[in-house]
């Protein structure tokens, strides 16, 4: 008994450090099998930091089941590639290059697996990646040994086209870093909303700094947008959308789900937000993402339930807050990548046992056991932490997508989609700021600009008393068309003109129906019927003011002096034919129609719904519009110029037969000023559909008031003034009218003053002719006299000058006397043509000497 008590324990005491030193201690796996692991530990994902561990935890699991790669010990190499591409192609040569042969390898980060996948082919190596989701690894010809646990990025793309069925938006932006796993993402959803009828109206994209991309999303009116980038650079996406105000219950964000759930509340130098701020930026918006932990409570074909490794793995982290470990959401899928190359792995021994072959015989020339390994990992499939393990054609995970909406600053669950079953499982707890689902575009309602109605009713209530008082004017010029003062006035063309006048006024009803009185499609009868109504409305308002001055200016000018009343008529006839022939040539060939003009869009007063309004105003439009106006106010033009040169010219005249002419002068100014002021202002203003028709309205008004003013009122006070027993004295019309014989005697007296004129021009012309006779007439009597003249003065000379006898006397007076006329007729004939004041006598200019004796 005491030899057994002493015996006993050494031997257990053996048994034990035999035990700790036998391949049995380790599943009895005596061979080793050498894989590579390639981890980002730090940079733009550095996920490593929590694949690793679990990659660890998988290893040491893998090598407890004896069930698994029964005679083989996995042992992994491993480096840090920072997710930079150079750097992980270095740590894969290194992995390579150092003995002994690794039969796989595990990558982390898209752009560092896209390089290793791509040269591990050379050596036919197979790659099999826990964390890229780059959907350019899909491509087996560029990717020929490329596996991965991790679901492409694709995956999420179904989820969002199911989304926005949901929810019905049809239209979509996106936003995306330059990186190709975010490029090929947004390729494949390009192909997909096509195919579902959905639009991306906005695509922006940016390599370091996303301002101007999001604010060209803002200036854009993006509504729901795509959010593609990493983590660190989504920071500085929500910052410059928080400063943009790119977000609220207008906007829903999608974002990739596998961000920690407080990646926004990371310290970020390269930003200048808070966490409040990108939280309040963030708020509502929806995450998807594929189903990398188990959902349920059972134990999988790795050995435990996904709450035994999410403890497991925590304890290993020795983190409290394990949403500040980088690649905490991608753990689940590294360690089922450690069983998915242990299952292959596993099936490959069994087939290469056929063929007597061994793992531990594979280099990088062997293909045959590449192939083994491919197809084995090709058919894997089981049910691991992170769910349903199983590979596509193209060597991607397939998986369920989780969505879920950011409710209060938390991640919310909403609901699952099955991409190959075409199952989307909501739970109805989505949350929309406002109470309502976003639109995903700016509603825009069209808001017609019509004039108001308070202007409209007021200038037509203006119009009415115009027509009114039109009326009144008529039956006063019919009833009084016998009296003299209305008989001189050529009553019927007072009357056509009163008529024009009220046409004028009932076009204001006409250019103020607009879509708020007149259906769309009987607008263009509205613009031909105002166009007609305008015109002849002028012509017989300012024509037959045109031709009554066109006939003063006939009777006072032109040498038959009476004219006929028909002659006015004949006048109103030809512009009103013009008018007609403009107007139906210009409806037929190119007629009138509906033309809406638009303006930048506005927001709309006193509510809230997510609409901009879209101003709108109607014209009145045809192709060749500025031709047709060209060639009616071409020709108004002349009249209106033309008329108001002959006003003026006739500003001072009085006939009888128009008796008041100097008030159609009057009107036809009124008329020409209102016409050259409202015509460029109407132009300006075409835009302001209250000032446009209230200027319109006023000028319309104005010219028609005044004009009938001017021709009944003066007429209406005269004959109240006057009565029956003075009807023939109408003076206080036109200052004075003269009668028949007067008017016959003032013609006389005209033409006795042009007979008179005549005469006296051919007075000056004969006494220009006579003054030129005489001078000439004087000079060669000059030259006859000179020898005379000689002859007198030496005859003189020898007469005694002392005799006083009578007869010598005589004598010398005789001569004296001669002397004196020759010099009278010689030395002073220069000043003969200097005619007296009566011009009948020649003025004097010498003296007659004295007789000598």
């Amino acid at each position: 008994m005491e030899l057994l008590t002493i015996i006993l324990p050494n031997l257990l005491l053996f048994i034990i450090l035999f035990v700790s030193i036998s391949p049995l201690s380790h599943g009895f796996k005596e061979k080793t099998l050498a894989v590579g692991g390639i981890f980002p530990m730090s940079g733009s994902w550095a996920g490593g930091n929590a694949c690793l561990p679990a990659v660890l935890m998988a290893l040491e699991d893998v090598n407890n089941r004896t069930d698994i790669l029964s005679e083989y010990k996995l042992e992994m190499s491993y480096d840090d590639s920072q997710c930079m591409p150079g750097l992980g192609t270095k740590v894969l040569y290194n992995l390579l290059y150092s003995k002994p042969p690794k039969l796989m390898v595990l990558s982390g980060c898209s752009i560092v697996s896209t390089f290793v996948a791509q040269a591990a082919k050379m050596w036919n190596l197979v790659v099999l990646a826990y964390g890229a989701s780059s959907p350019a690894l899909s491509n087996r010809q560029r990717f020929p040994t490329f596996f991965r646990t991790h679901p492409s990025a694709t995956l999420h793309n179904p989820t969002r086209v199911k989304i926005f069925k949901r929810f019905g938006w049809t239209k979509i932006a996106t936003i995306q870093d330059t990186q190709e796993v975010f490029q090929s993402t947004k390729e494949d959803l390009d192909k997909r909303v096509k195919a579902a009828g959905i639009h991306i109206t906005v695509t922006q994209s940016f390599l370091t700094d996303p301002i101007n991309a999001v604010r060209s999303l803002k200036r854009q009116d993006a509504r729901i947008i795509v959010g593609l980038f990493y983590e660190d650079v989504a920071r500085k996406v929500f910052c410059q959308a928080y400063k943009e105000k790119l977000y609220g219950k207008k906007y829903v964000w999608f974002l990739i789900g596998w961000y920690p759930d407080n990646w926004y509340k990371q310290k970020d130098d390269s930003i200048n937000c808070t966490g409040e701020q990108l939280a309040e930026a963030l708020e509502g918006h929806f995450t998807t993402e594929a189903v990398i932990l188990h959902q349920d409570s059972s134990i999988t074909d790795v050995g435990m339930t996904a709450k035994n490794f999410t403890s497991r793995l925590n304890e290993a982290l020795n983190e409290t807050d394990t949403s500040k470990v980088r690649g905490y959401p991608e753990a689940p899928l590294a360690y089922d990548a450690v069983w998915a190359m242990a299952f292959a792995l596993n099936k490959t021994s069994i087939r290469l046992a056929e063929k007597n072959l061994t793992l531990e015989d594979f280099d990088y020339m062997n293909k045959d056991i590449t192939d083994e390994i491919y197809s084995a990992m090709n058919s894997t499939k089981f049910l691991g932490v992170s769910g349903n393990v199983a590979f596509s054609s193209q060597g991607d995970r397939i998986a369920w997508t989780q969505i879920e909406q950011m409710i209060n600053g938390t991640y919310h669950k909403l609901g699952y989609y099955d991409a190959v079953a075409d199952n989307l499982t909501w739970f109805g707890k989505e949350k929309w700021k406002g109470g309502k689902i976003p639109q995903d575009k700016t509603v825009v309602v069209n808001s017609l600009r019509v004039v108001s109605p308070a202007l409209y009713y007021s200038m037509c209530g203006v119009a009415f008393l115009g027509i009114l008082a039109g009326i009144i004017c008529l039956v006063f010029n019919h009833l009084h068309r016998q009296r003299r003062i209305i008989a001189y006035s050529q009553p019927l063309v007072n009357s056509i003109t009163c008529i024009g006048c009220m046409i004028c006024l009932l076009c204001i009803f006409m250019v103020g129906l607009d879509g708020k009185f007149v259906p769309k499609h009987q607008y263009s009868t509205v613009c031909q019927v105002g166009a007609w109504i305008l015109s002849i409305g002028f012509t017989l308002g300012y024509g037959s003011m045109f031709a009554k001055v066109w006939m003063v200016h006939q009777l006072t000018t032109a040498r038959k002096k009476e004219r006929k009343e028909w002659e006015i008529h004949v006048v109103i006839a030809v512009f009103l034919l013009f008018d007609v022939a403009i107007l139906t040539v210009w409806q037929i060939m190119d007629p009138l129609q509906r033309k809406l003009q638009f303006f930048p869009l506005e927001n709309p007063i006193n509510t809230e719904d997510d609409i901009k309004l879209l101003p709108q105003l109607e014209h009145c439009h045809s192709e060749h519009l500025s031709v047709w106006l060209g060639v009616l106010f071409g020709y108004k033009s002349i009249l209106l110029i033309f008329g108001i040169f002959l006003s003026y010219e006739l500003r001072s005249v009085k006939l009888k037969q128009v008796n008041d002419s100097r008030f159609v002068a009057m009107g036809i100014y009124n008329v020409v000023v209102m016409c050259v002021i409202t015509a460029p202002i109407t132009l300006i203003i075409g835009n302001q559909q209250d000032a446009s028709f209230a200027f319109i309205s006023l000028a319309i008004i104005l010219c028609s008031f005044l004009s009938m003013g001017l021709l009944f009122v003066p007429k209406m006070v005269e004959i109240k003034r006057n009565g029956v027993q003075h009807e023939q004295d109408n003076s206080g019309l036109t200052d004075s009218l003269v009668s028949r014989e007067e008017e016959e005697r003032h013609q006389r007296l005209l033409a006795e003053n042009e007979q008179l004129k005549k005469q006296i021009a051919d007075v000056e012309e004969r006494i220009k002719d006579v003054n030129g006779k005489l001078q000439e007439r004087a000079r060669q009597r000059v030259l006859l006299s000179k020898e005379q003249k000689i002859q007198v003065q030496a005859e003189l000379n020898e007469s005694p000058k002392h005799n006083t006898d009578n007869k010598s006397c005589a004598e010398f007076n005789r001569l004296n006397s001669k002397k004196i006329r020759f010099c009278e007729e010689v030395e002073e004939v220069p000043n003969y043509p200097y005619l007296s004041p009566d011009r009948r006598q020649l003025s004097p200019r010498i003296t007659r000497s004295e007789p000598f004796c």
